[in-house]
């Protein structure tokens, strides 16, 4: 007589892999700053007023909670510091070659900017033209400020009193000596009546053997 077939058991699954460590120490990763990485981040395209904070805040947060990211938060420090020398010596060449430029060239006084050297006549009742020199050698005037004067519906004398008051307040302000007391001579164009908010009034400084800015020489 046949005997019925036994009942195959199911298979029974194997513990996971992870099971097999349970108890077991592993080493601790640590996690990567996220202020540090930020800080990198802003860095790289140069803008500082962010990456320069975050990277300090990652510094500080690397040394309390043991975080990884320090180095990265000393190489956006670095990097930052780098954008600000390259943007430094940018600007002082754009200003030295801006002041450079037009050395040599005549051209109309309401063409001459604040701080720029230049050679004329600054005894001549008519003041219009000028040659724009190099502040470093010899020349006749510098103009210091353009200010601004209400110059419509007044006088000549009343136009004259005003550019004189302002342009001497200027002075002052200039040259670190008041113009009552200075050895050197101040010159004015009035560029236009109305007042204008760049300045409607050009001052000059003149003198003999001009040698370089007349700025804080207090003479």
């Amino acid at each position: 007589m046949t005997q019925p077939p036994r009942p195959v058991e199911p298979a029974r699954s194997l513990p996971s892999a992870e099971s097999w460590l349970d108890g077991v120490p592993t080493p601790t990763q640590r996690r990567l700053d996220r202020f540090a990485v930020a800080a990198l981040a802003f860095s790289l395209p140069g803008l500082i007023p962010v990456a320069v904070p975050l990277a300090v805040v990652a510094l500080r947060r690397t040394r309390r909670a043991g975080t990884r990211g320090r180095r990265i938060a000393q190489a956006a420090l670095a990097l930052s510091g780098c954008w600000v020398i390259a943007i430094g010596v940018a600007a002082a060449l754009g200003l030295y070659g801006e002041r450079q430029a037009g050395i040599g060239r005549s051209v109309p006084i309401a063409e001459v900017r604040v701080m720029q050297c230049f050679h004329a006549d600054l005894s001549a009742e008519t003041l219009r033209m000028v040659t724009i020199a190099d502040c470093g050698a010899s020349h006749s005037g510098e103009a210091y400020a353009k200010v601004t004067a209400a110059m419509t519906g007044l006088s000549t004398e009343q136009k004259e009193t005003s550019a004189t008051q302002h342009c001497a307040t200027a002075f002052q302000e200039f040259v670190r000596t008041p113009y009552e007391r200075s050895d050197l001579d101040m010159y004015y164009v009035v560029l236009e009546d109305q007042a204008v908010a760049d300045g409607n009034v050009l001052c000059m400084v003149g003198g003999e053997r001009l040698v370089g800015s007349m700025r804080g020489a207090q003479r």
